[in-house]
């Protein structure tokens, strides 16, 4: 495959939607909506995406010839596309975290959420 580095994606367009976006996307949804569930905080979730991240950048390496940590010589391209799938990632996670967040807490203070006027 011939590479098209770009500024978001290494090798090609279709390859970052596809590894990035959809497997990694959805996985990052599901780790926001898990730490949501679990009441854990904004420290645990960034530290599951870095992980995932490191998943995401090995799956670019070994199924599209992207560039991986090691050797040392790629480490500048791949912390830069690391750095890209990184935030692209944890804002799908935060979104998720977000939606199930806010389930929570329309189903613990449904009162809130009523357009009823106030009563007393």
């Amino acid at each position: 495959m011939e590479r098209e580095m770009a500024l978001l994606w290494e090798v090609s367009a279709v390859e970052f939607v596809l590894v990035t976006l959809v497997i990694g996307g959805l996985l990052a949804f599901a780790v926001g909506r898990a730490t949501a569930r679990g009441w854990d905080g904004w420290g645990l979730l960034v530290f599951y995406i870095l992980l995932l991240t490191a998943a995401i950048r090995f799956l670019h390496f070994s199924l599209f010839h992207g560039t991986f940590f090691l050797p040392p010589a790629t480490i500048g391209t791949a912390l830069h596309y690391g750095i890209v799938d990184f935030v692209v990632l944890l804002a799908l996670a935060a979104a998720g975290r977000q939606v199930t967040r806010g389930a929570q807490m329309r189903g613990q203070y449904r009162f809130l959420s009523t357009s009823r006027g106030h009563s007393a």
